[in-house]
């Protein structure tokens, strides 16, 4: 352990740190909460807030619970949100994921995109209950499939010399080093909030849990 003034590091974490759009874990580090995690300065570490008035010791065991209710609600996002990429054929141009909603941006004609319908496809996707898979390429393979980075705003991570995909098969395959849940049928009843511009170039998509 390593006790930093922005937050802990842990040999080892379950937690998922702030990144590719996607919200920290919250949870509790032994008797504390942690607020928020993120990646350290040089993005090879795992920074652990935590609540004011928290004093961890270096070498001190400590027991390390998420927040599954909301983990779980963040993974059910995540993985909408590829189905919703595969329905909507544009360019995303950024998004985010947080516990009471989620959004896609793309480059697209509003026009084009037809509440009624995008809803009714998520909703035949979700239904078809396809199961998600994990696999790893490494970053010489994923230069030369530039097809599998989606979002222009987002790069992949990098660093390790290989890269995660998530393949939602015969829907979605792209780099994603972010939480999924294992079956589409997980991610349970959509629906579209709403469709605005915020910009020329970026008309939003929110989803949120009926």
């Amino acid at each position: 352990m390593a006790v930093h003034p922005e937050g802990v590091e842990l040999d080892r974490t379950v937690f998922y740190p702030m990144g590719g759009g996607q919200a920290g874990d919250t949870g509790k580090l032994g008797e504390w909460r942690v607020v928020d995690t993120r990646k350290g300065p040089a993005g090879n570490s795992i920074l652990h807030v935590l609540e004011a008035g928290a004093s961890p010791r270096v070498g001190q065991k400590l027991e390390i619970v998420i927040d599954w209710e909301r983990r779980h609600r963040l993974m059910r996002y995540h993985t909408a949100l590829h189905l919703l990429g595969s329905v909507v054929k544009a360019p995303v141009t950024g998004g985010r994921i947080a516990e009471d909603k989620a959004h896609l941006d793309f480059d697209i004609e509003m026009e084009k995109l037809v509440k009624e319908a995008i809803e009714s496809r998520l909703h035949e996707l979700i239904a078809s209950s396809v199961e998600t898979k994990a696999s790893w390429i490494t970053d010489a393979e994923l230069d030369a499939r530039p097809d599998l980075v989606k979002t222009m705003s987002v790069a992949p991570p990098r660093g390790e010399g290989r890269v995660r995909l998530l393949e939602i098969p015969g829907v979605d395959l792209q780099a994603c080093g972010g939480t999924h849940v294992k079956n589409t049928g997980e991610i349970g009843h959509l629906a579209i909030a709403r469709i605005r511009s915020e910009g020329k170039r970026n008309k939003r998509v929110t989803l949120v849990f009926a």
